[in-house]
């Protein structure tokens, strides 16, 4: 198995591991570590994906971490307080 193929498994198993996670309600969806998970496994297949110069997933992965990342560093926000501002 080439380097790329190592590479990409290693992220798309550590997406893996927070979609399951998530689904199987170890953690949810508002968790530090599911957005962890998503950043990290996004920025690894980003990584697998240009080095074999697929770029439409260099550019999903790209936009998947960054949002994965946002999730991660933004300050948490209650759905009663944004219905309450309305």
């Amino acid at each position: 198995m080439s380097t790329a193929n190592w590479v990409a498994s290693i992220g798309v198993g550590i997406l893996l591991i927070g979609f399951f996670l998530n689904i199987f309600g170890y953690i949810n969806n508002k968790n530090k570590w599911y957005a962890f998970l998503n950043a990290f496994g996004g920025l690894i297949s980003c990584y697998a994906s240009w080095m074999v110069s697929f770029y439409p997933f260099v550019v999903l992965n790209i936009i998947w971490s960054i949002t994965a990342l946002i999730s991660l560093f933004k300050k948490d926000v209650s759905r009663e307080t944004l219905d309450k501002d309305l």
